[in-house]
């Protein structure tokens, strides 16, 4: 699923429109169709994460009836500055870092960035990095999608511990379009379907039984349903049956009335459509399957999708990118999680609701997912926060996020803290965390000269004359980070290392935090003192925690609260094999 679209930054300040501007950026090539030269969005994906973070509330939103009810953006009292990155053959470095440093230069306060690589990349090659380190220098936090290439683990991009990462979970509702066959079964599947099939039943037909032959496809092939594949005449006006899920165009170009796809795969979160159509699980498919071969004329018919209740949400869905951070392992990514699975939101109506041209429906809202999604879930929760605390540093307003946030059950993430971080986002409680890791630029710098970067390529990020010496060259293990990871040899066994943090008071000037861990088995936790007493806000108190694990291959996961009795300070502690 492509995460490479629109980049949106938004003001907390009071403006006289939603909108206080926008630019485009196109350094390589020529402007040419379907783009625009212009800040529009024409694909429908910017315009879907910047309405998530800032939007005002609007009663009755819906597609096609789906979804319906009020909605609105994280802050829905900000503003909107738009910087137009990406286009349809994808988005230069040039134009990223010119649209950073824009940003910085108008002053906005949060940067929302729904855009991504495929892969992690080192953090002086990439230039979302680099952009948010210069954010970071002047003080505003940065917040990314993780990925969507999940649930592989090491997947997760935009690992720079500058930025701040968002995986996605889902929320307590889903998507069901029902498919009946001739014979009157009915099987459950996953999509976001709008239509309603004016004929009823429609005859039903296997994808690997109408290869285009003239085009050179037999049925091994089409039974996928791949582009041109599929008999245009053996398909026109019946529902086609295939093996695998796909975009949908494909079964439409060829003239089907609908098709029902069966797989195993991205069956967690629903798909529009260019046609009725309805994804199954392999079990269901391959009963449909079988009424095909052995009925004379089978036949079946696609239902408009409806609502149901997600009772396990919130979990990490399939297609979130993992952990562990291929860059720095001592380094947690994701940070967060946040919802990012069947999400209604305005969209652009200079598209349709699948982007595809065949596609009759041109609407002002539409219902997707992605880590592009839980990002502006993210980003306008930084924004609320920062409200009530507008002197707070980038590095404060993350950890506010991630000390706060929810812990989540490993029953429904096996890949535990690799698929959701610090836990589900909960802004209210982020708004007063009680304490804060704080980090400065400073910081960062020892953490690269730690890390064995240059002083060459650590100007080049800086934009100053910074250099590494023994002075400003620390370990990983001593960068303020409101996580902890211990990474272990590839072949486990015990490993121990000593994490130094200084927490900064927020909450009550008069209070006595105490340490409560917990461990997994072949995890040991000491944090010493193992109680901090503050007498004033903005106070700093330090610790040591000293973490010894037996890793054996699976994640061990832990954590560390600082507990008052008002404020409960979570941070994840997991060991694992690099």
């Amino acid at each position: 699923m492509n995460t490479t679209k629109i980049k949106h930054f938004l003001k907390t300040f009071q403006s006289c429109s939603k909108i206080i501007g926008a630019k485009y950026y196109h350094s390589e090539g020529i402007i040419s169709a379907p783009d625009v030269a212009s800040p529009r969005d024409t694909e429908g994906h910017g315009t879907h994460t910047a309405s998530t973070a800032a939007g005002a509330s609007v009663a009755g939103a819906n597609l096609y009836g789906l979804a319906d009810g009020t909605a609105r953006g994280g802050v829905p009292s900000a503003r909107i500055a738009v910087y137009k990155i990406c286009w349809s053959d994808g988005c230069s470095d040039a134009d990223i870092l010119a649209a950073f440093d824009d940003a910085i230069a108008d002053g906005v306060d949060i940067i929302s960035l729904s855009v991504g690589g495929f892969a992690p990349s080192d953090y002086f090659d990439d230039p979302i990095a680099i952009g948010a380190f210069h954010s970071m220098k002047n003080g505003i936090l940065t917040s990314n999608s993780g990925g969507n290439s999940g649930p592989d683990l090491e997947s997760i991009v935009n690992v720079s511990p500058w930025s701040l990462s968002v995986a996605a979970s889902t929320i307590d509702r889903k998507f069901l379009a029902n498919v009946q066959l001739g014979n009157s079964k009915t099987y459950e599947g996953r999509a976001i379907n709008t239509f309603t099939l004016k004929n009823g039943t429609y005859p039903l037909v296997y994808g690997g039984n109408v290869p285009n032959t003239t085009g050179g496809f037999d049925g091994s092939i089409s039974r996928y349903c791949y582009e041109g594949s599929l008999d245009a005449k053996l398909v026109k006006n019946t529902i086609v049956l295939c093996d695998e899920i796909n975009d949908g165009e494909a079964p439409a170009l060829a003239g089907a009335s609908g098709t029902i796809m069966q797989g195993e795969v991205f069956n967690d979160f629903a798909f529009s459509f260019p046609l009725p159509a309805s994804y199954l699980g392999s079990t269901d498919g391959g009963q449909v399957y079988d009424y095909i071969n052995k009925t004379r004329k089978p036949t079946a018919t696609i239902f408009k999708s409806v609502e149901a209740n997600e009772t396990s949400a919130p979990f990490v869905v399939s297609f979130s990118s993992r952990g562990p951070n291929a860059i720095t392992r001592e380094i947690l990514k994701p940070d967060l999680t946040a919802p990012g699975v069947d999400i209604l939101a305005a969209w652009s109506e200079g598209t349709t609701v699948t982007g595809f041209p065949e596609d009759p429906r041109v609407v002002p809202y539409n219902i997707i997912s992605g880590t592009s999604m839980s990002c502006p879930h993210v980003s306008g929760a930084a924004a609320y926060v920062k409200s009530f605390n507008p002197n707070w540093s980038p590095s404060a307003i993350k950890s506010a996020l991630m000390t706060t946030a929810s812990p989540m059950s490993v029953k429904t993430n096996t890949d535990a803290e690799f698929a959701y971080g610090s836990g589900q986002i909960n802004p209210l409680k982020a708004k007063s965390p009680g304490l804060v890791y704080d980090i400065a630029e400073s910081d960062y710098v020892k953490f690269l000269c730690g890390q064995g970067y240059s002083s060459k390529s650590l100007q080049l990020v800086t934009g100053d004359k910074t250099t590494c010496t023994a002075a400003n060259n620390a370990t990983v293990y001593d960068l303020n980070y409101p996580s902890f990871s211990v990474s272990a040899a590839a072949s486990g066994g015990s490993v121990t290392r000593v994490f130094h943090r200084t927490v900064t008071n927020v909450g009550s000037p008069n209070s006595t935090y105490k340490a409560v861990v917990a461990a997994a088995v072949g995890l040991s936790i000491q944090v010493q003192p193992s109680t901090l007493t503050f007498k004033s806000v903005l106070e700093k108190q330090s610790f040591a925690v000293t973490v010894t694990a037996a890793v054996s291959g699976a994640v061990l996961s832990g954590s560390l609260v600082w507990d008052d009795g008002t404020y409960q300070v979570r941070s994840p502690i997991v060991a694992h094999a690099a």
